[in-house]
């Protein structure tokens, strides 16, 4: 059973990895609706789709912001944005990412020196 539990991991892994051939994201106008694009990301799951909606919301800018998952055993979501026309889909999505890259970074910094100060901490508490 190790083995086995093993080897799926390993398969897990290679599901994110992107072929050479393949792209991350992808964008298709939206001719229908103004100001719309429906971006497409490959070998990504809610995880990062949920976050970049959640960010492209915070914008005054956005006037839709909502993804969806075609299918749920390949790893895709496709991003539907629409702006006011101030900025275009693709700007608004770029600069999300960029905000939403330094929100993360300070989260990683935090944790960081959250973590090293309970391990000195509990390192104290030990030594008594």
């Amino acid at each position: 059973m190790g083995i086995l539990a093993s080897a799926d991991n390993d398969d897990r892994f290679e599901l994110f990895l992107l072929g050479d051939d393949e792209k991350k994201c992808s964008e298709e106008v939206d001719t229908r609706t103004p100001n719309s694009s429906v971006f497409t990301f490959h070998k990504e799951d809610h995880t990062l789709a949920n976050m970049i909606r959640a960010h492209l919301l915070k914008d005054q800018h956005i006037l839709f912001a909502g993804y969806k998952i075609p299918h749920p055993l390949f790893a895709k979501f496709e991003l539907r944005i629409q702006t006011d026309g101030v900025i275009t889909p693709k700007e608004a999505l770029v600069n999300s990412c960029k905000a939403l890259v330094g929100d993360l970074a300070i989260l990683s910094r935090e944790f960081t020196k959250e973590y090293e100060l309970r391990k000195m901490v509990m390192g104290d508490a030990t030594e008594q």
